[in-house]
């Protein structure tokens, strides 16, 4: 993402929660394109995040996430938020698939 004003906090860097919304895009997405291809509609179950750095807002944002392991209805997921060499976060993540309603 390339981050805007409004993404930052007050101390000037990016907010945690938009970085908690890049990651949480970032599974659905990781799992969509690289997954089984039968995602469905799912949801979160847990999204466990490290901050480890301050995110600069004049430099994009990329979430880097890679599927651990797909069962039929669970995806288990893990990755990184990084600016270039930098790393902002870390996180790991399980997503249920959900069967469509009727």
């Amino acid at each position: 993402m390339f981050p805007e004003r409004r993404h930052e906090n007050l101390q000037g860097i990016i907010h945690g929660a938009v970085t908690l919304s890049l990651i949480d895009i970032s599974m659905f997405t990781t799992m969509h394109v690289v997954g089984s291809g039968n995602a469905g509609p799912s949801v979160t179950l847990e999204l466990s995040t490290q901050f480890v750095g301050g995110g600069d807002p004049k430099r994009p944002l990329d979430a880097v996430t890679e599927i651990v392991r797909e069962t039929g209805r669970m995806l288990f997921l893990r990755g990184q938020v990084v600016q270039d060499a930098d790393v902002v976060a870390s996180y790991s993540g399980i997503v249920r698939k959900m069967k469509p309603r009727a």
